[in-house]
């Protein structure tokens, strides 16, 4: 038994409430190295009466088994250990380590504990997020609604984008596409910056209480929302607090007086008179005209919590974004989810997070982040088809474990952003790839995204290409493209078991990824062939009327394991009604 390879911490991904009832608990092993684990657990006031529980081998890596299982405990307290059993030998693995035999008279001291499951610890996330389906929205690029608040000398639409370019995008633009959206079928949109800044993408706030006059006011904002509201699309706003812009009021008081100003300790400041030389102050990214804020003063937290409360309140918006989430100080993240969740407690708090997140989702700060390890992952297998299907699981499986079950049911997944060359054009073109993987997105765990445009087939290199404006132009549609994507919403939309179903993997080979989603009414398999070739999958379904989701054809099977044909870059979404 590989010794070194186990492990576990309470109150972690590892162990967790996912409600008031159920504690989920997950164990790692090295792979392929153990027959069983099972759960020995109880109450460490009543450790007699403990209890024995098979754990589930429920994913795999390259390096590792992970093994999971829930349980409830009656008085809201969880001890317990794990025997490990391989072959004939045996270990038991507590908070001390791993041994041979358990001493009974230094148990209280060995087990792990949960010591009691409060429900101000527990992630509570958003439900309706289950049920999402978002379209990402850069306004300036989107649709021009009012010609008047143009800024002067706007580049012609369908133009080439530079870094400053300005096209003239805004709210009302968007308001003039809500039928398009509806049509489109998706339900939530995240609109990256709208205050006051003096760039096209807003990421440099100049006032947190205005919307930039080239988008419209206050008054275009909340007819945006109501008219969204009215069809049943939410929308939620991006927040930039980890720094404001160079023209932020504060700001200008510190180039101007320096210590003198009552805003000298908002941001980071180094070194006053500023020199033109060097950047004697924080910023993000080195970029001077973006100062980092001080968010553990005091006074700058209530002044951005304010801001957080402000547009909640005033425009009934549905949650927030954050930019650069990782940045901010968890201290601050608390007391903005506390914020936010008082407003409004299903508001969905999503941070731009681009690696591991796990301390920002443990119920104390973000409902989830923008899954970029995701979308990394289905670029390699689907876009570049550089790794394998078993490298593809394996990848998918530590994004799983690296965070508690509630986070991934509601996680942001996307295949291309604003900060990011757009999937199609990474592909080379090969719109079998795009749809394969937005296959994969729309049936995997959490909320898929869409990326403006992605769905009619429009192209981008990297940041600015990848801003281009929306083509209005409906003759250069990839209208195939599109009534692809309007057929996966509706799948979404029409199917629990992918809304909000379980997650395994089913055995696949030859570049075939297959899974299922289950619920108690309804199983959902998905299978994707990523070759250039027709490929054959046996399926162990038993005897059922099975709906072909993307073919809109009722199959029967009438044995243990029909073939299933697959075409070259193609897909199954069969949908089994449980009896």
């Amino acid at each position: 038994m590989n010794l070194h390879a186990l492990y576990h911490r309470p109150k972690s991904n590892y162990c967790y409430c996912y409600d008031l009832k159920k504690i989920h608990i997950r164990f790692r092993a090295a792979k392929q190295d153990l027959d069983r684990v099972t759960l020995i657990y109880g109450d460490k006031f009543e450790w007699n009466k403990k209890r024995l529980k098979d754990m589930q081998q429920v994913c795999s890596d390259e390096l590792y088994d992970y093994f999971a299982t829930e349980v409830e405990p009656e008085h809201g307290r969880l001890a317990y250990i794990f025997e490990l059993t391989k072959g004939k030998e045996k270990f038991y693995f507590t908070e001390w380590g791993a041994f041979k035999a358990i001493n009974e008279k230094e148990i209280h001291q060995q087990f792990f504990q949960y010591s009691y499951m409060h429900e101000t610890e527990i992630h509570v996330v958003p439900q309706w997020v289950k049920d999402a389906i978002f379209y990402q929205i850069f306004p300036e690029r989107f649709n021009i609604g009012d010609s008047d608040i143009n800024l002067e000398n706007t580049s012609p639409w369908n133009s080439k984008p530079e870094a400053a370019s300005f096209f003239g995008g805004d709210l009302k633009g968007i308001i003039e596409k809500i039928d398009y959206l509806e049509n489109l079928g998706i339900n939530a949109i995240y609109l990256t910056p709208i205050f006051e800044a003096p760039t096209n993408h807003k990421y440099d706030t100049t006032d947190y209480f205005k919307i930039d006059p080239n988008f419209g006011d206050l008054s275009t904002l909340k007819e945006l929302v109501q008219k969204c509201h009215s069809k049943g699309i939410r929308i939620i706003l991006d927040a930039v607090f980890n720094h404001s812009g160079y023209f932020f009021e504060p700001f200008q008081d510190v180039v101007k007086i320096g210590p003198a100003s009552p805003y000298f300790d908002w941001f980071h400041i180094h070194k006053w008179p500023f020199d033109k030389e060097g950047q004697n102050y924080d910023s993000f990214a080195f970029a001077t005209h973006m100062p980092k804020l001080n968010t553990e003063n005091p006074i700058v937290r209530e002044y951005l919590l304010g801001v957080a409360k402000f547009w909640i309140e005033e425009a009934d918006i549905d949650g927030w974004r954050l930019d650069v989430s990782d940045e901010v100080d968890h201290v601050f993240w608390r007391a903005f989810r506390n914020t936010v969740k008082s407003v409004k407690p299903d508001a969905y708090i999503v941070g731009e997070n681009w690696l591991y997140s796990l301390p920002w989702l443990m119920g104390d700060q973000l409902d989830a982040v923008m899954n970029y390890p995701f979308t990394r992952n289905c670029i390699q297998y689907f876009a570049n088809k550089s790794i394998s299907e078993t490298q593809f699981k394996n990848y998918i499986n530590i994004i799983q474990m690296n965070q508690t079950q509630q986070a991934n049911e509601v996680m942001f997944n996307l295949l291309d952003s604003h900060d990011t060359a757009r999937f199609l054009t990474l592909s080379g073109k090969n719109k079998n790839s795009l749809k394969l993987a937005s296959t994969f997105q729309f049936t995997y765990l959490g909320a898929p995204c869409i990326y403006y445009g992605t769905e009619i087939g429009m192209e981008g290199a990297e940041d600015p290409d990848c801003r281009r404006t929306m083509d209005w132009n409906e003759e250069n549609w990839d209208k195939e493209l599109l009534s692809y994507y309007k057929n996966l919403i509706l799948i979404r939309k029409n199917s629990e078991a992918l809304r909000r179903g379980t997650f395994s993997w089913l055995e696949s080979k030859n570049n075939i990824i297959a899974f299922e989603r289950r619920t108690d009414k309804e199983r959902a398999i998905v299978i994707i062939n990523n070759n250039e070739s027709e490929e054959i999958f046996t399926l162990d379904v038993g005897s059922y009327r099975v709906f072909d989701a993307i073919s809109k054809k009722t199959v029967q099977f009438n044995n243990d394991k029909p073939v299933i044909v697959l075409e070259k870059y193609s897909a199954k979404i069969l949908i089994i009604q449980n009896s």
